[in-house]
């Protein structure tokens, strides 16, 4: 298992006053890592590189510790009721990423130290809701497991939620480097999900993540350590032999989830979509891709804040979510499939 190691960091100036920043700051004396001082992640101008490309590859290998300013909360639906971030951006380096619509321009890695405030803030929106029980994704706007061989702010954080009787928290990774949360107080609260897809796809466009191999025994080793599972299988791509494939996920999946308790895992289906300004800035990084990113192939689609996303036509994706549903229901007939998009 290889973790992800940044060549430079930068602190926000307030980052040190928190446990956190001191203990980032601590990792990084140790492994000689560069420190170097920013007043705003939006001062991180001076990236090495003589190209675009360079310095995208470069930002990748950049980590910014910083505050949250804003502890608002976004919905995030169909996954949860509410959205809130450990880390901005991924030590992943995904073609097909969604991240590249909003977070394009700066790629690299931020994580937020003022933990206690975001508890503060979801403690309060939990208040706000009673007496129902609200459930948070803490993994939209990047990949916390990613980072926490530095952080540790997902074991924190599963621990807190540990502490919470309406609170409930949902995670999501393409990382495998689980065995610091296998003993974490969880009490249940927290559903760990993984994403997961066919051989092909792994192979081909998700780069600097865990092997899917790796994944699949990291899954086993939290649903034997007592989490709620959950896989999410995105993007779900058309690619030759795309049946085989996914057929033979289900298979691998069932092989390292045969024991008690896997009757409650979740899927959750989500195609492959993709933006004009993504499909421009992929592009541009990966000339040679071969992501099929053919508009006439698609129909248009606008999500909650009306930002037009190309998916497959509506027979397709129907045909999509029957076979993989009835692969699920015949490795896993006491599954859940949350949800198709």
């Amino acid at each position: 298992m290889k973790l992800w190691m940044p060549d430079r960091v930068y602190f926000e100036p307030a980052a040190l006053e928190f446990p956190m920043g001191e203990r980032i700051y601590k990792f990084c004396m140790e492994h000689d890592i560069p420190i170097l001082k920013t007043t705003s992640h939006h001062q991180v101008r001076n990236i090495p590189g003589d190209t675009d490309r360079e310095k995208f590859s470069n930002a990748k290998k950049t980590l910014v510790v910083g505050t949250k300013k804003s502890l608002s909360l976004d919905v995030c639906k169909p996954s949860a009721h509410y959205q809130f971030s450990l880390v901005t951006n991924c030590p992943g380096n995904c073609e097909y990423c969604y991240l590249f619509t909003t977070q394009g321009k700066r790629p690299y890695v931020r994580v937020y130290v003022n933990i206690e405030e975001i508890f503060q803030t979801i403690r309060q929106y939990i208040e706000n809701r009673l007496p129902e029980t609200t459930v948070f994704e803490a993994a939209s706007t990047g990949d916390p497991l990613g980072v926490e061989h530095i952080t540790g702010a997902l074991r924190d954080t599963i621990e807190h939620f540990g502490t919470l009787e309406k609170g409930k928290l949902r995670v999501v990774t393409k990382f495998s480097n689980v065995d610091s949360l296998l003993d974490a107080k969880h009490q249940g609260n927290t559903r760990f999900r993984f994403s997961v897809n066919s051989q092909y796809v792994v192979d081909q466009f998700e780069h600097n993540t865990h092997p899917l191999e790796e994944r699949l025994k990291a899954a086993e080793k939290m649903g034997k350590a007592g989490y709620p599972l959950g896989f999410i299988i995105a993007p779900i791509l058309l690619h030759e032999k795309w049946r085989e494939g996914y057929k033979k996920l289900m298979e691998e999946l069932r092989q390292h989830l045969n024991f008690a308790g896997r009757e409650a895992i979740t899927f959750e289906l989500i195609q492959h979509r993709f933006t004009r300004n993504a499909k421009e800035i992929i592009r541009k990084r990966y000339p040679n891709t071969k992501l099929d990113m053919d508009e006439g192939k698609r129909v248009l689609k606008f999500g909650k804040y009306g930002r037009a996303k190309y998916v497959y036509p509506k027979d397709v994706a129907e045909e999509m979510k029957e076979y993989l549903s009835e692969l699920i229901m015949q490795y896993f007939p006491n599954g859940h499939i949350e949800y198709f998009t």
